[in-house]
């Protein structure tokens, strides 16, 4: 195959990349620097540089693709969210989206589908029963983003594409994004739940992730939103107490929640909400994750052998 990625570069777009590759597929990665990824070397794909405010040659890349990947999207993580990173957050994702979409109106020969990125939080918080691919969006910025973020990639529909949006759960890494942000109090003995702790936490193995991603292309009926997170769902306390037990470490000290919102302000809504989201749609295609639990998760990611 011949596929486009736009957000090659980062923790998931890096392993879809090199997973790619290996297959012996032509990869084409969009990207704002591509002198930069290219002096760093260890991927064979092609970096072409790439502006969201205008067209440019990187568009004639599109030109009979088998698909098209958009990962796309300022980093949510941090403390507490600015105006600008409000800004930066929410423009990223439309602007990038909308000049794919754009790119992809004027091709010759268009690719068959477009797989773009969305999040849980488009459900925001829902208290009580399973979230399928079916329920409302909720409120929030979060969820306003998500949504949208969609209703930008949803344009190509009129152009005939095939349509997968991927509403991603929290991506377990221990480099980048949530996990290494409780690993340090963990090791330190502080570790401990957020908030009530009852809260749900939709997780994700990144292997996982990118196998989702290839099923999306390869698969021709599926179509419109998919939710990615793993089916083993788990509460805040149980997260913090199965990574406590990896790690050899209690899961004891509790961060109330009052602490946090005067903390992180409105970014503390990622931590101390959270839907019970089910991936209903790929269970149903009969996708097989390769870690359906949390604690086999862990330790894959940790390096730390099964009890």
């Amino acid at each position: 195959m011949k596929v486009v990625v736009a957000g090659g570069t980062g923790l998931i777009g890096s392993r879809l990349v090199e997973l790619l590759g290996a297959q012996g597929d032509s990869v084409v990665v969009l990207t704002r620097d591509p002198g930069r990824v290219t002096r760093e070397g260890g991927s064979a794909a092609r970096f072409v540089g790439w502006d969201v405010r205008e067209d440019g040659p990187w568009a004639q890349e599109l030109e009979d693709a088998d698909a098209v990947v958009n990962l796309v999207g300022e980093s949510i993580a941090g403390w507490r969210w600015t105006r600008q990173k409000k800004r930066r957050i929410l423009e990223s994702r439309i602007m990038a989206t909308r000049a794919l979409v754009r790119a992809l109106s004027t091709a010759r020969k268009p690719p068959k589908v477009l797989i773009s990125a969305s999040a849980v939080n488009y459900y925001s918080s829902v208290p009580q029963g399973d979230v399928t691919e079916s329920a409302p969006p909720g409120d929030g910025f979060l969820a306003e983003v998500s949504v949208a973020w969609e209703r930008e990639a949803a344009l190509v529909r009129e152009l005939g594409l095939r349509l997968v949006v991927l509403r991603i759960g929290i991506v377990l890494d221990p480099s980048r994004g949530a996990l290494p942000r409780f690993l340090l109090p963990f090791r330190l003995f502080l570790g401990g739940p957020l908030g009530s702790g009852r809260q749900w936490f939709p997780w994700i193995h990144p292997e996982d992730l990118v196998g989702i991603i290839l099923r999306a292309i390869q698969q021709r009926d599926l179509v419109g939103p998919v939710n990615a997170a793993s089916p083993g769902i788990v509460t805040m306390n149980e997260f913090c107490s199965q990574l406590g037990a990896v790690l050899g470490r209690p899961s004891w000290i509790r961060v109330p929640s009052a602490a946090l919102r005067l903390l992180l302000g409105e970014m503390s809504a990622l931590v101390l909400s959270g839907p019970k989201v089910v991936p209903a749609r790929l269970l149903d295609a009969g996708f097989q994750f390769r870690y359906p639990e949390l604690e086999a998760a862990l330790r894959n990611l940790l390096d730390t052998p099964q009890r």
